[in-house]
């Protein structure tokens, strides 16, 4: 009878031992599903609905963000979609302007057509200087504030803002900007369902504008976690703040070093 017992028992341990399966696409609720989908679509323009596709457009996702590559809508993959980021796409291909855009003068101006009531105006003027001195610290751009016409407009809005590209609510995309161009061209919306500050707590507004403005001058979005115009938000110390390595070999790519 002994060896019976130990049998059930070795048994029921391995049994509790086992680690559960991994989530796959058939355990993935169809709500996610339908999250994915749109994900997919605006970030890395997934235009056809195939299962060819979604698994593709998945593989080029999880290349972006230097995980490992299954095409397999698993838990990892959803949890690096669902985290708070930029609005505009991953892939290059999508512009709102053909080719590389570029401004091509070097003084450039900025207006502030609204303010976020998170912080007060004096903190988001400041918080908007220091966003562009990031990029003019490193190359010839100036940026001047006016309060008429402007090369590039700033705006906080909600949902449907004025553009084709309406905002999620709360958390998911945070921001989007518009590469160097006429109207829309240059132009930075910011979401106003956020809350906005300029500590770690909410959404660290210089540090989202900052990115938003690498757009503004014509770069996308960088594969490198470290960089700045890596698509998704992520605190730093903003004391001292200092352009990563990589966006500073993008940007002056474009308008060269500072004279």
């Amino acid at each position: 009878m002994l060896p019976v017992i130990f049998v059930v028992i070795l048994s029921l341990s391995y049994t509790i031992a086992m680690p559960a399966p991994p989530q796959t696409q058939d355990t993935i609720s169809q709500s996610d599903r339908q999250y994915a989908e749109e994900f997919l679509d605006k970030f890395y323009l997934m235009r056809e609905k195939s299962r060819d596709m979604f698994t593709e457009k998945i593989k080029s996702m999880q290349r972006f963000f230097g995980m490992r590559v299954t095409g397999t809508l698993d838990k990892a993959t959803m949890s690096m979609m669902k985290t708070p980021r930029c609005g505009m796409p991953d892939v290059a291909e999508f512009r709102q302007f053909p080719g590389r855009p570029r401004w091509t003068k070097t003084q450039l101006t900025y207006r502030i057509l609204n303010y976020t009531p998170d912080l007060p105006q004096q903190v988001v003027d400041q918080s908007i200087q220091m966003a562009f001195k990031v990029w003019s610290d490193v190359t010839p751009l100036k940026f001047t504030k006016v309060s008429s016409q402007a090369d590039i407009n700033i705006l906080f809005g909600a949902r449907v803002h004025g553009d084709r590209s309406a905002f999620d609510g709360p958390s998911g995309v945070l921001a989007h900007a518009f590469g160097p161009g006429p109207a829309i061209g240059g132009d930075a919306h910011f979401d106003e369902d956020e809350r906005w500050t300029n500590t770690n707590a909410g959404f660290n507004l210089f540090l989202v504008a900052a990115h938003e403005f690498g757009h503004s001058l014509g770069l996308d979005h960088s594969s490198d976690p470290r960089a700045l115009m890596f698509p998704n938000y992520r605190f730093v110390n903003t004391r001292n703040y200092r352009l990563p390595q990589d966006d500073v070999n993008g940007i002056q790519s474009i308008y060269g070093r500072k004279k």
